[in-house]
C-alpha cells in the first residue's frame, strides 16, 4: 500500500541552508497502537531534477520490499503502508518530514539521497524522537561527523567509501600507466574531498602523479563542452570523475565525441548512480566503474537480488542500482529491529526506543550481501567496482573482474579523523 503527498517539481539541493530556519520541536507522543493498524513508513525520495533517477530507484525498491513483506504477513503482523514525500532542498524536505511525523503519524522515516539535505535535517528528527533511516544521507560536514551518538537517526555508510574504493582499484589496475592526472567534479565538499583522497592515496602508495587539470562544475550543469576542451588540452593520462547525477552520462558523451576517452583512462567514482544510462558507445572498455553497494550482475547474487533484478528489468526496462539496495537494507533493518525487540518482549509491540536500540549492531542480508548498522548508527555494507567490459548481452557495461570491499575497509572507524585514518590505515594489496 502506498500513499503519495506533497510532490512538487523543484531541483534538489536548491537553498540547502534554509533548514537552519526551521526550528526543532520536542519529542512527539506516538498514538496507541492497534495490533491490526498499518505500520506507516514515510519515504522521502527525489522525484525531479538531476537526482530523480536515483530517487526513482530507491522508491521502486521500497515499494517492492513492502509488497514482499506484506505478502509474507507484514512486520509483527502489521502490513506496511508507505507514505511518500519528495526530497528537494533541505528546508522543504524537513517540512515534509515533520508533516510525516506530526500529521501522517508515521512509525519510521526512510530515504534521502543527499547529505546536503540529511545533515541539517537530522538534529530536528533526533529532537523529535522520529526513528529515521537514511538511504544515502549522512551527518558528515565534509569528512567530519557532526552527530557521533544519535539515538533515533541511522545513517548511510560514510561519503568517502566510493572514493577510497575507486582509488584502491585504480592504483592496482593502472599502476605505472599514469603520470598526469586530472579531475572533474561538482564544486562541493564531497567532490573536493574524494579528489584529495585519491591524491593522498597515490602518495601513500608511492605513485608520483602530476595534477594537470581540475575542472569544477555546478550541480545543475548539463553542458560540458568547455570542461572537456580544457581536459583535452591538459593531456592527462587518467581522469578522476566524480560526477554522479544526470550530468555523468552527458559528460561521457561529450568526452567520447571529443576523443578524450581514446587518450585517457577514466575512473567513474559514482558510475553506480547512473550505470543504466552509461551506454556502451560512450563508456569504453577498461573504464573503472564503481557500483557502490549493488552490482546488478554480480557473481553469486542472493536469492532476493536475483528476484528483484529480474522484476526491475522486466517492469522498468532498466538496470537497478545501489539506491535500490539502500532502500531494501533500510526496510529490512527496520523489520529486523522490530522482530528482535518483539522477541525480547515476549511478542508484545516494542516502543520506538526499543526498536532503535535493537537495530544497533544488527546484521541483515541486503542485495549487496551482509549489511549491518554500527553502534554509532553508521551503516556497513559491501561495495563493488572494477573495469568495464562490453562482453555481455546488455546495452551497458558489466565488470570484467568484480572487486568487492566491505565498508569496514573503506570507512574510518567510529570517532576517527578521516585524514589521519587514511594516512595510517592498512589497505589490502
Amino acid at each position: 500500500m502506498m500513499k503519495k503527498r506533497g510532490i512538487g517539481r523543484r531541483e534538489l539541493l536548491k537553498g540547502i541552508g534554509g533548514a537552519a530556519a526551521v526550528a526543532a520541536i520536542g519529542p512527539v507522543a506516538m498514538p496507541a497502537i492497534a495490533e491490526s493498524a498499518p505500520l506507516k513508513v514515510g519515504i522521502i525520495a527525489a522525484r525531479a531534477g538531476t537526482a530523480a533517477y536515483i530517487g526513482a530507484n530507491g522508491l521502486r525498491a521500497a515499494e517492492w520490499t513492502a509488497q514482499k513483506i506484506n505478502a509474507a504477513g507484514g512486520i509483527g503482523g502489521r502490513k506496511v503502508e508507505l507514505v511518500v514525500e519528495e526530497e528537494t532542498n533541505a528546508k522543504e524536505t524537513l517540512e515534509r518530514a515533520r508533516r510525516l511525523v506530526l500529521q501522517e503519524k508515521v512509525d519510521c522515516i526512510q530515504g534521502v539521497y543527499s547529505t546536503g539535505v540529511s545533515l541539517p535535517m537530522a538534529p530536528t528528527l533526533e529532537d523529535m524522537q522520529a526513528l529515521t533511516i537514511f538511504w544515502d544521507g549522512t551527518t558528515q560536514d565534509g569528512v567530519k561527523e557532526t552527530m557521533p551518538s544519535p539515538k533515533y537517526v541511522f545513517k548511510s555508510t560514510d561519503n568517502e567509501c566510493e572514493a577510497v574504493m575507486a582509488s584502491l582499484i585504480a592504483i592496482k589496475e593502472f599502476n605505472g600507466q599514469f603520470k598526469r592526472i586530472a579531475a572533474i567534479s561538482p564544486d562541493y565538499s564531497y567532490g573536493r574531498n574524494v579528489w584529495t583522497a585519491f591524491k593522498a592515496l597515490n602518495k601513500k602508495f608511492g605513485i608520483d602523479a602530476e595534477v594537470v587539470a581540475e575542472q569544477w562544475s555546478s550541480f545543475t550543469q548539463l553542458d560540458f563542452t568547455s570542461n572537456v576542451a580544457a581536459l583535452k588540452a591538459a593531456k592527462p593520462d587518467l581522469i578522476y570523475c566524480v560526477l554522479g547525477n544526470a550530468d555523468l552520462p552527458i559528460f561521457m558523451r561529450a568526452a567520447t565525441s571529443a576523443g578524450l576517452t581514446e587518450t585517457a583512462k577514466f575512473v567513474l567514482v559514482q558510475a553506480g548512480h547512473q550505470h543504466g544510462q552509461l551506454k556502451k558507445p560512450f563508456t569504453p572498455q577498461g573504464t573503472l566503474l564503481c557500483y557502490n553497494t549493488m552490482y546488478f550482475a554480480r557473481p553469486n547474487p542472493s536469492a532476493d537480488q536475483t528476484e528483484f533484478v529480474q522484476y526491475y528489468m522486466d517492469k522498468y526496462k532498466d538496470y537497478p542500482h545501489w539506491e535500490c539496495d539502500r532502500a531494501y537494507f533500510s526496510m529490512m533493518l527496520y523489520k529486523g529491529g522490530i522482530e528482535k525487540a518483539m522477541k525480547a518482549k515476549g511478542g508484545s509491540w516494542p516502543s520506538t526506543e526499543e526498536i532503535a536500540a535493537s537495530m544497533e549492531g544488527l546484521e541483515v542480508e541486503s542485495f549487496g550481501g551482509p549489511a549491518s548498522m554500527r553502534k554509532d548508527h553508521v551503516a556497513q555494507e559491501v561495495f563493488y567496482g572494477g573495469l568495464a567490459t562490453h562482453d555481455n548481452n546488455f546495452d551497458v557495461c558489466t565488470l570484467a573482474k568484480t572487486y568487492k570491499f566491505d565498508a569496514s575497509v573503506l570507512q574510518k572507524p567510529s570517532g576517527a579523523d578521516f585524514w589521519t585514518w587514511l594516512d595510517t590505515a592498512k589497505f589490502p594489496a
